[in-house]
């Protein structure tokens, strides 16, 4: 499989696709493709893992397209941002924000990354459920705005406000911080904690959270409270 990513701020990665070779994507994930990609729905490896997808911020169902004779598929952002391509299997696994999940070869497999610290599930902005990329193969992930990236030595750490966790690789570990100072908790406009990423691994950021967005839209909208 080759592809292309286009677009700024707004990008589409077109997928050129061999015969016989597999693309899946969620539910609505497909913007446009040759006529000759056969579509099949499937729950993709069973009820549990289909489960902890949904948990992950993913539908139960996934859908598969295969190229019958050599082929194209284009997946498209939902959001002002980024899509960043990872090459699964070459190194340490990827755990990404919820939904970040875009569409990857049939050989990368899209599971439920369990946060094992209850205070970073808690407070630390992404929850107790990420998501994980492991396998084998090349998979897309949609972030919001622009991405900066870290590579965090070992025992190196980097603390980011809420949301703005994008992804990192599974040998990061993911932790809180309160914010130090009942003013700076309360007045601050921060927010009471603040997430601790852990090194060794590799650390990618987002400019813009959408929840942020979310939230900043909502004050201007008539009935909501400023």
């Amino acid at each position: 499989m080759e592809y292309q990513i286009n677009g700024g701020t707004l990008p589409v990665v077109i997928c050129n696709v061999k015969n016989g070779e597999t693309m899946i994507t969620e539910g609505g994930g497909m913007s446009w493709m040759s006529p000759n990609m056969v579509m099949e729905t499937s729950t993709n490896g069973g009820i549990g893992k289909a489960f902890g997808r949904m948990f992950s911020g993913e539908s139960i169902f996934q859908n598969n397209y295969t190229a019958n004779g050599d082929g194209m598929i284009a997946f498209a952002s939902s959001f002002p941002g980024e899509i960043k391509p990872f090459e699964i299997g070459n190194g340490p696994d990827i755990v990404l924000q919820k939904s970040a999940f875009l569409a990857s070869e049939s050989t990368v497999n899209l599971s439920v990354f369990f946060n094992k610290k209850i205070a970073g599930g808690l407070f630390g902005g992404e929850g107790f459920i990420m998501q994980k990329l492991s396998g084998k193969g090349i998979a897309f992930a949609e972030f919001d705005g622009n991405i900066t990236e870290y590579e965090l030595g070992a025992g190196q750490q980097i603390v980011v406000d809420t949301a703005h966790l994008a992804g990192m690789t599974a040998t990061c570990t993911l932790d809180v911080q309160m914010v130090k100072g009942v003013k700076n908790m309360f007045f601050g406009g921060e927010g009471l904690f603040n997430t601790v990423i852990t090194g060794p691994g590799h650390v990618w950021l987002q400019s813009m959270p959408i929840a942020n967005v979310a939230g900043i839209i909502s004050r201007y909208i008539p009935g909501k409270s400023s």
